[in-house]
C-alpha cells in the first residue's frame, strides 16, 4: 500500500491532502510542505493487545494546593502572569517583529534571575554580543543570567538538563531545529516538534520555559495552532511603532485569568512598567473637539479609559471608504447599519474612520455606543462634554444592552475626574460614585438626548 501523504502550509499550519503552489487557507505562495507520517515498523503492537499501567484516579472533591509562584518584580508583567511564574509552566509569548519582545524577556530574565531563580537565556536569533550590548544598554549587564547562542535542539536540551535552571527563554522557537525531523528550521514539523520537545522538558524537569514565536501577517502566531495547545500561558505583545506605549495580553492561562493586560512605555532604557494606564492614554488628548469620545473599558480584570476617535468626511466620487485602527471593522458596519435602518441617521456617500488612541485594541461590545457617539459626533461636527464617559452594547434592535463591571468602569472614570456617564438603562443597581449618570434605554433615546435628534 502507498505511504499516504500529508501536506501542510509553513505560513498558517492549515493541512491538506495534496501539493498545491498557493495555501487555500490563507493564500500564501509557495509554503504547502510534505510532512512526514510517524512510522508504524513492524515491531509496533496494537494498543488494545497491550496492558498498560493503571492511572491513579482521584474524586473533583480532592484539594490541591495552589502552585507556587515566582514573582519577577514587574508588576506589569506578574499581573498577565496570574500573579508570577509558575515551575514546570510552558510560556508562549507572540508579536511583531521589532515590538520589544526580547528587551521585555531580556529585562524579565533578569529580574528573575536577581530574585534568586537560575535563569539561562538561548538565543537563536542573535549572537552573543548582539545580546550583550542589549543588556549594557539596559543596564542588566551585572545580571546574573546565563546566556547562551544555539539553534540546535539537541544541543539546547543536552544544556539545559546539565544545568537544570528554574527559568530558561528560548528566542525564538522558529530558529530552533531538530535533527529527528527532515524539514527546514521554521516549518510547521519543526516548530511543532521543539514545541513538543521544549514542553515535556519542562513538565518533567520543573523547569519554567518562555518560548517567543514570531507572528504572520494576520497578528497569529506563526506555526501550526497545535502549539498554542501545548502551552499553559499564550501571550501577545501589540503596540503601534508610532507610539511609545506597549500592551501585553493573555489570550490563554491556565494559572490565572485569560484577557489580562499589562502596559508598558518604551523608553531610551527599555521598558517602563504603567501603574495606571488610563491617565497614560488619555495623557495627550486635545482639547474637546467633535469626533472624541472617552470610553470605560474593562481589559481583563482592570478597568482601562481610553479615547476613541472618529472622523467623517464626504467621499469622493466611488464607493465610500471605511477604515478602523484598534476596533473590529465588522463591528464598525454594524454599529453603521443600525444607525441608519433605527435611527434614519445615513452615512452612504461618507468617509468613516475610526482610530483607538494610544495603539490599544478594543474586542468588548461595550465599546459600541462609545463608537456610536464618536461617529455622530464627527457627522454632526457637535462635540460631547469633556468630562463625559460613555458605555455600552448595541443590540441590532437599536436597544442598549448594559455592560459587565459597569462599577468598576464608573470608579475609574470618577478616579481620573470625569463628572458623567452615559450608559444603557437597566444596569443593576450600582453607585454612581459621584458621576450624573444619563441612562438610556435605546439608541434613538440616546440620540435625541445627546444631539437633539430622533
Amino acid at each position: 500500500m502507498p505511504k499516504s501523504l500529508a501536506f501542510s502550509c509553513t505560513a498558517c499550519g492549515a493541512r491538506q491532502s495534496k501539493w498545491s503552489g498557493q495555501c487555500e487557507s490563507c493564500g500564501e505562495w509557495n509554503t504547502i510542505v510534505e510532512e512526514t507520517p510517524l512510522s508504524t515498523g513492524p515491531g509496533k503492537k496494537s494498543l488494545g493487545n497491550v496492558r498498560g499501567k493503571t492511572l491513579p484516579l482521584a474524586d473533583l472533591a480532592t484539594k490541591e494546593a495552589p502552585p507556587p509562584r515566582a514573582s519577577c518584580g514587574l508588576g506589569e508583567l506578574d499581573r498577565v502572569l496570574g500573579g508570577g511564574l509558575v515551575p514546570a509552566s510552558a510560556t508562549l509569548l507572540g508579536g511583531d517583529p521589532g515590538i520589544g519582545k526580547s528587551t521585555l524577556l531580556l529585562q524579565a530574565a533578569a529580574r528573575f534571575a536577581q530574585s534568586g531563580l537560575k535563569t539561562l537565556y538561548i538565543s537563536g536569533e542573535e549572537a552573543s554580543a548582539q545580546v550583550r550590548m542589549r543588556a549594557q544598554r539596559l543596564g542588566l549587564e551585572e545580571a546574573p543570567v546565563k546566556l547562551g547562542t544555539e539553534t540546535s535542539l539537541r544541543d539546547i536540551l543536552t544544556t539545559l538538563e546539565a544545568e537544570a535552571p528554574d527559568l530558561a527563554i528560548i528566542d525564538s522557537i522558529q530558529t530552533m531545529w531538530s535533527d529527528t525531523v527532515d524539514s527546514a528550521p521554521g516549518s510547521v514539523s519543526q516548530v511543532r516538534a521543539s514545541a513538543q520537545e521544549l514542553t515535556t522538558f519542562a513538565k518533567r524537569s520543573g523547569t519554567a520555559v518562555i518560548l517567543v514565536g514570531h507572528v504572520t501577517k494576520e497578528g497569529q502566531i506563526a506555526g501550526p495552532r497545535v502549539v498554542e495547545h501545548m502551552v499553559d500561558t499564550v501571550l501577545y505583545f501589540e503596540g503601534e511603532r508610532g507610539h511609545q506605549f506597549r500592551v501585553l495580553r493573555s489570550v490563554k492561562n491556565r494559572f490565572g485569568p485569560a484577557d489580562e493586560i499589562g502596559v508598558f512605555e518604551m523608553t531610551g532604557r527599555g521598558l517602563a512598567e504603567v501603574t495606571n494606564p488610563s491617565a497614560l492614554f488619555l495623557s495627550s488628548r486635545e482639547a474637546q473637539q467633535p469626533g472624541s469620545v472617552v470610553f470605560a473599558g474593562i481589559e481583563g480584570t482592570r478597568p482601562v479609559l481610553v479615547e476613541i476617535q472618529a472622523l467623517v468626511a464626504p467621499a469622493p466620487a466611488g464607493q465610500a471608504r471605511r477604515s478602523v485602527v484598534g476596533w473590529d471593522g465588522s463591528r464598525l458596519a454594524m454599529i453603521l447599519a443600525v444607525l441608519e435602518a433605527r435611527c434614519g441617521i445615513p452615512f452612504a456617500g461618507l468617509d468613516v474612520y475610526l482610530n483607538v488612541a494610544g495603539g490599544l485594541r478594543i474586542t468588548e461590545p461595550a465599546a459600541d455606543l462609545a463608537v456610536a457617539a464618536a461617529l455622530l459626533s464627527a457627522r454632526e461636527d457637535a462635540a460631547l462634554p469633556r468630562d463625559m464617559v460613555i458605555f455600552g452594547e448595541i443590540s441590532l434592535s437599536g436597544a442598549l444592552r448594559p455592560a459587565v463591571q459597569t462599577e468598576n468602569r464608573l470608579k475609574e472614570a470618577a478616579k481620573l475626574g470625569f463628572s458623567s456617564a452615559a450608559l444603557p438603562s437597566g444596569t443593576a443597581k450600582v453607585g454612581s460614585q459621584g458621576l450624573a449618570l444619563r441612562q438610556m434605554t435605546d439608541l434613538t433615546a440616546f440620540v435625541g438626548e445627546m444631539f437633539g435628534a430622533g
